[in-house]
């Protein structure tokens, strides 16, 4: 806390003064919380700089949602001072579109998406052009104890259905992990069964408020959403379903009743932690297996969530060429897999993931990175907050969900919020 509250006030400090007054130029990233791993990559970028521009840091808050207000409310003031930020992909568009980011040269376009995932940059992406360049990205797997899909009789080699490990914890009497919690971990659920289902949440004029194309109330949707209520009626998904959250699903994965569970990574390195604190027994860690997320429809590929964090360059920094030199050095691929293997998160570079430390770290780099390649990215749209909002509201609690009417109920909130006649 007081680190945090030091790089406050440097940042603070650096707005104050508006910008540097001579001597080496000062870049000032504002990131998401971590351990410090963004920390250590501006301290190697400053030295790589050999004297040409340093980087200071300022920390933003926990949630994604504070992060974007603190960052709206001072770029919307044409604050000088933010020269990179960490962003959430989901609020990538609504930047751009407000003109809050600096256009991204051509040349360096070229070189941060060479050999990065597509589903990261799509993610980075606003009206076909880059915009944002790819940082580390996210995605989720399906978890499953090894003993209990062999009990089941599933080959876990193969690619699975939700229909599939839903019958499988009823059969085997086991938990379900899947983060029913109304936030935006529902609408991350949500949002990749519509699209392994094969349609979108927007299907056009994403950027148009009174002519926004929802694909809610489609073949898509309706399966999404029996997908939702089978899993909610299983009697698997636990007591506190409705509440649960990635975290909740991760402690019940780690118990005696644990069969499966869609999460992101970093519940494996939670798991090794746990074994190495003695609060997990190995035979439960060597009981884990991983294989893609489930597939909505048989024969079809699921389209697994994505998550991460883009670098965005401020539209009104001083140092603009500084800024993309510095997001370059911080994305290059020895500083993401520093990043993958001290802070968990994957990178966006598929070549990272061969990396013998990664490997090492990550036994299920290559599934992750299979993983990134299918994913899909959340909806794009400059009115984000609408639109997740609206599915969260209606969606919630999943055993309320009816294929066929909640997907037009949904539909309808939304278009009533972005006419500015319903509030959230």
């Amino acid at each position: 806390m007081a680190g945090a509250a030091a790089l406050l006030v440097t940042a603070g400090t650096l707005a104050a003064c508006g910008g540097d007054s001579g001597g080496t130029p000062t870049l000032t990233w504002y990131f998401n919380p971590d351990n410090g791993g963004q920390v250590e990559l501006a301290r190697r970028c400053t030295e790589e700089a050999d004297g040409r521009y340093r980087i200071e840091t300022a920390i933003l808050p926990r949630d994604a949602s504070s992060q974007r207000e603190q960052l709206v409310r001072r770029l919307a003031a044409k604050d000088a001072s933010i020269d990179l930020m960490s962003l959430d992909p989901i609020y990538v568009p609504e930047f751009a579109q407000a003109g809050f980011l600096a256009p991204v040269p051509e040349d360096v376009a070229e070189r941060v998406t060479e050999g990065v995932v597509q589903s990261a940059i799509d993610g980075a992406t606003w009206d076909d052009e880059l915009v944002a360049v790819p940082f580390w990205g996210n995605t989720q797997l399906l978890w499953y104890r090894k003993s209990v899909a062999e009990a089941a009789g599933l080959d876990m080699t193969k690619p699975v259905t939700w229909e599939q490990i839903v019958t499988a914890a009823q059969e085997q009497d086991v938990e379900l992990g899947v983060q029913g919690i109304r936030a935006e971990s529902l609408t991350v659920w949500f949002n990749s069964l519509i699209e392994s289902a094969g349609g979108s949440v927007i299907e056009g004029n994403a950027d148009d408020p009174e002519n926004l194309e929802l694909g809610l109330d489609s073949d898509a949707g309706r399966q999404a959403a029996e997908v939702m209520k089978m899993v909610a009626e299983s009697g698997q998904a636990g007591a506190a379903f409705s509440t649960e959250n990635e975290s909740a699903s991760a402690a019940e994965f780690e118990g005696e009743r644990g069969g499966f569970m869609v999460n992101w990574p970093f519940i494996y390195a939670q798991a090794v932690s746990g074994v190495e604190g003695g609060t997990i027994d190995q035979a439960v860690l060597d009981d884990y297996g991983w294989t893609l997320w489930p597939s909505v429809l048989p024969n079809v590929p699921s389209a697994p969530p994505l998550g991460g964090i883009d670098l965005g360059i401020g539209a009104y920094s001083a140092n603009v060429d500084f800024a993309y030199e510095a997001a370059e050095c911080i994305t290059t691929d020895e500083n993401q897999a520093y990043y993958m293997i001290n802070e968990g998160n994957p990178a966006s570079s598929a070549a990272v993931f061969d990396a013998p430390d990664v490997v090492e770290k990550f036994p299920m780099a290559d599934t992750i990175r299979q993983s990134l390649e299918q994913a899909a990215p959340r909806p794009q749209t400059a009115y984000y907050n609408e639109v997740s909002g609206g599915l969260q509201r209606e969606y919630h609690p999943p055993a309320s969900v009816q294929p066929g009417d909640t997907g037009p109920k949904a539909a309808e909130l939304i278009a009533a919020v972005l006419r500015g006649e319903q509030l959230l």
